[in-house]
């Protein structure tokens, strides 16, 4: 059997080679732009920066509780000493729109026995407000006054800034700081030196870390002694990342 070779068409080959010579013109600034990219040397570094600050408001929970044989005698019950907590902490100076509320709940309540079927023994009410205290120096008062008006259940606690940007704007600078301090200590480090900031960014924002668990002890009634409340500090954090072109 024969073979016979067969040949490309002529034109086949300034084609191809005419694509590659149109590829080769455009290589050169691509190569350029590539290579710049590469020449600069960067550092990538991040830092944060933290201050301390006395809180000036405060969010708390707290409830009333009550059982009854019947739900409607203890949502009956319930509401009534409710009404007399808002009323004790509206003239304790707590402003109506700081007060809101948060859980209201009815539960049948039942007895166990061994061997048993559950036994229904009544119901329990329970019903939440959450509130803002704007002038910590009245915590303890308005704690005190709804607990003498029939709330029976406190808890949840915590502490905040009603205006936070003076603590941020102080954390941004200690952080800023940060990070021009770790930029020369690497400088340093490898021989080169920063001469331009080519980005910074901030990541996060308002970020306040709790403090210790604060104080809230209930004194004796018989002492006389009002509710014990310590705020302690906020140390509010912001992060912040940046890129420096180096050289020698």
């Amino acid at each position: 059997m024969t073979h016979t070779a067969r040949r490309l068409p002529a034109i086949a080959l300034p084609a191809l080679l005419g694509g590659a010579l149109l590829l080769g013109a455009a290589a050169p600034a691509l190569a350029q732009g590539n290579d710049a990219a590469f020449k600069a040397t960067t550092f990538n570094l991040s830092a944060s920066g933290e201050t301390l600050v006395a809180p000036d408001m405060a969010t708390i929970t707290l409830g009333v509780q009550t059982d009854a044989a019947t739900a409607a005698e203890a949502l009956k019950a319930n509401g009534a000493r409710m009404n007399q907590v808002m009323a004790a902490l509206k003239k304790a100076g707590v402003a109506e729109r700081d007060i809101q509320t948060s859980n209201l709940n009815l539960n049948a309540q039942y007895a166990y026995e061994q061997n048993q079927p559950p036994k229904l023994t009544g119901y329990q009410a329970s019903n939440q407000v959450t509130i803002t205290v704007r002038d910590l120096a009245k915590l303890g008062a308005a704690v005190d006054a709804t607990v003498g008006a029939g709330a029976n259940t406190v808890n949840g606690i915590s502490f905040g800034l009603s205006n936070s940007q003076a603590a941020e704007d102080a954390a941004r600078l200690e952080a800023v700081k940060a990070l021009q301090a770790k930029a020369e200590l690497y400088g340093r480090a490898t021989g080169y030196k920063a001469v331009r900031l080519v980005n910074l960014s901030e990541g996060g924002g308002y970020s306040p870390v709790p403090p210790p668990m604060p104080v809230f002890a209930m004194a004796k009634r018989e002492m006389g002694d009002a509710t014990s409340i310590a705020a302690g500090e906020l140390k509010v954090r912001i992060d912040v990342s940046a890129v420096y072109e180096v050289s020698k």
